[in-house]
């Protein structure tokens, strides 16, 4: 099966969710290039550590202990971080004021190595991002997850929706979608079905001209177990 135009998902979408103004309320953009690239390294690691700890936990618990997480780990400093020994780590990883977790602490100066090499490279961290293509965003979950740390899975590309970069989600709506129209077969993260996915947005994105981050949340809103409000 092929799948549906875009005028097609947009008008269910709208028709579930009570008309096309009541509809693109719910949807939200992206940041600009420009300001991606002036998100600071800490905020990069902060987030993906955020999203690391949120995965497969209560994200509220996580939200609550933030200011903490942020008091402890020095405000997610880059340099601070990497000069950090595997004792004060360990040490900061059984505080009771965050979620005591070593191996998702652990992460925090993995991705920060992570982090400073690319910026040493491309300037900072969100030039890096910036300046990945927006037809091979699935690229750039894959750099996440290759030189990251507990980054693959939503958790890599969840942090950059929340940072402001463009990027599809696959939601479980996103999911049933391109199985249920049997666009993908088996697993959606393979690199066939990847493949598939992301070339059908960027077919959607030729005929609307919408976001990437855009045009995943109208799928979802057309689909699912979402219902008007």
């Amino acid at each position: 099966m092929s799948a549906e135009p875009f005028a097609a998902i947009y008008a269910r979408a709208a028709k579930r969710k009570g008309g096309e103004a009541a509809l693109e309320r719910l949807i939200g953009q992206p940041l600009s290039a420009e300001e991606v690239a002036a998100i600071p390294d800490d905020r990069f690691l902060a987030e993906f550590t955020k999203k690391v700890f949120q995965s497969g936990f209560v994200w509220r618990v996580v939200r609550q202990k933030w200011p903490d997480f942020e008091e402890i780990f020095f405000g997610f400093d880059v340099e601070k971080i990497l000069l950090m020994p595997d004792e004060m780590l360990e040490r900061k990883a059984g505080d009771k004021r965050i979620i005591r977790n070593y191996n998702k602490v652990k992460t925090i100066r993995d991705n920060a190595m992570m982090i400073a090499d690319v910026s040493r490279a491309h300037g900072s961290f969100g030039q890096f991002v910036a300046d990945w293509p927006g037809d091979d965003i699935t690229g750039l979950w894959e750099y996440l997850k290759k030189h990251g740390a507990r980054l693959g899975g939503n958790t890599g590309p969840y942090a950059l929706r929340f940072l402001g970069k463009d990027t599809f989600l696959l939601s479980k709506d996103v999911e049933d979608y391109f199985t249920q129209h049997k666009l993908i077969e088996g697993s959606p993260r393979s690199k066939r079905s990847l493949k598939t996915i992301n070339e059908t947005f960027l077919n959607w994105q030729k005929q609307s001209g919408w976001s990437l981050q855009s045009l995943s949340q109208l799928l979802a809103y057309s689909c699912g177990d979402n219902h008007i409000n």
